[in-house]
């Protein structure tokens, strides 16, 4: 009879690496209490120091591209709708010379 694997949250991922940060208890002991190889601990803990520093990135400049993608694309609508008023108001006049 075969064990299937067992899968872990993301919070318990982040606990666990988190826990092996701290160095409060050593790795096996980590990996006794929460049935968690060494090798595991290790991958999330070295996952988690990686990508710490993207909790603290700056997301401003993010929202300010945004914002100025979005502000460029109404500009591109705008211009679009005065062409197509140009356009209309020069096929009524022609279209005024038809119709007396």
């Amino acid at each position: 009879m075969t064990k299937s694997p067992r899968t872990f949250s993301p919070t318990e991922k982040a606990q666990i690496a988190l826990l092996a940060i701290r160095g409060e208890k050593t790795i096996a002991q980590i990996s006794s209490e929460y049935q968690v190889h060494s090798t595991q601990i290790g991958l999330w803990k070295k996952q988690a120091l990686e990508n710490l520093s993207e909790i603290f990135k700056d997301n401003h400049k993010k929202e300010k591209q945004k914002e100025t993608d979005h502000q460029n694309q109404l500009d591109n609508l705008y211009k679009v709708i005065g062409q197509r008023d140009i356009e209309l108001d020069w096929l009524k006049k022609k279209l005024s010379i038809f119709n007396p």
